[in-house]
């Protein structure tokens, strides 16, 4: 006969009344702790070869949902799941690429990649897969801190998508040749030229920036002469062959072209100056860089980053398509 058990304290949790052995937790499975602890590295991954968070996730989503899709054995056939997912995720970033330059024909204005607020959570990408050092020439070397900066993101534009997806995959997230090749669809040999390609575009438009904190006065500086009309200041902060770049995406009015010379943007910035009267600027970091965020009661409205070479501002960029700002958001 089972003696009764005491009456539990309210605050308790009610025990059972046989006595048993406790039971182990069920434990993880590690399969799938190992797909889903992938999700960050393919997120940064993605959104360095497309420029679009919104496109990053998208392609993310659509990975593990190859991957879902197979049956238990065909999974557990996989050797390595991690450069599975990666080489799933790159080609379907090779096939968006080549669509996006469709879509971007047909976009009103100009374009620019989406920003993306605190760089600490997009620069923790790792290697995976079997992923080499990278290569032997430390100057050829990109940090992932480098890799999504606006200026950066720029120039892999520029690029086809299998020179921006094997550079990317080999210089910034150091998978060897034959890895990329599989992604590519093309050899080792080709997928090194294209590399190669890519990394003379990238050294012919890498500035010589100051240092972060030489940044951040330049954007504070800008901030202030803004503000206070003052156009010789701006003239003063910006290279005289200067460009601003403003993306509404025919949603929000913004400039129809390019803005070149660092004096006819100072003036274009007074000019404006009317219209953000009721604007709140605040230094932010943006991509990785020292940049400016523009408010109107509470909610961002324009996301700035700005590109600095020889501690003149050599490029501004300003994106006012809310669908680009989603990240921004506040309320």
């Amino acid at each position: 006969m089972t003696t009764p058990t005491p009456p539990t304290p309210p605050s308790e949790p009610a025990v059972p009344s046989e006595p048993s052995m406790p039971s182990e937790p069920p434990s993880p499975d590690p399969a799938l702790s190992a797909i889903m602890s992938e999700r960050r590295q393919l997120t940064n991954l993605a959104y360095r070869l497309l420029g679009t968070l919104t496109d990053a996730e998208d392609v993310v989503q659509e990975t593990y949902a190859r991957w879902y899709a197979m049956s238990r054995p065909q999974q557990e056939a996989i050797e390595n799941p991690a450069a599975w997912l990666t080489r799933v995720a790159g080609r379907i970033c090779l096939d968006v690429l080549g669509s996006a330059r469709a879509r971007r024909e047909r976009y009103v204005g100009e374009w620019i990649p989406e920003p993306v607020p605190d760089s600490t959570e997009w620069i923790t990408g790792r290697p995976g897969g079997t992923a080499s050092p990278g290569p032997a020439d430390p100057a050829d070397q990109i940090t992932l801190d480098e890799s999504i900066s606006m200026a950066f993101l720029i120039v892999l534009e520029s690029m086809t998508p299998a020179e921006r997806v094997a550079f990317v995959l080999h210089d910034v997230f150091r998978y060897p040749f034959a890895e990329v090749a599989e992604i590519v669809g093309r050899t080792p040999a080709a997928c090194r030229q294209l590399a190669s390609s890519a990394r003379r575009r990238i050294r012919a438009a890498r500035p010589a920036e100051p240092t972060p904190a030489r940044q951040a006065d330049l954007v504070r500086e800008f901030k202030r002469a803004w503000q206070a009309q003052d156009i010789n200041a701006l003239i003063g902060l910006l290279d005289p062959d200067a460009t601003a770049i403003a993306d509404g995406g025919g949603v929000v009015s913004a400039l129809a072209r390019p803005i070149v010379g660092g004096e006819r943007i100072a003036r274009r910035m007074i000019d404006i100056t009317g219209l953000v009267a009721d604007v709140t600027f605040l230094e932010r970091t943006v991509n990785g860089r020292p940049g400016l965020v523009a408010q109107r009661d509470g909610v961002t409205v324009v996301v700035v980053a700005f590109g600095i070479t020889d501690d003149r501002i050599s490029d501004i960029w300003a994106v006012l398509n809310p669908g680009k700002l989603q990240p921004w958001i506040t309320g």
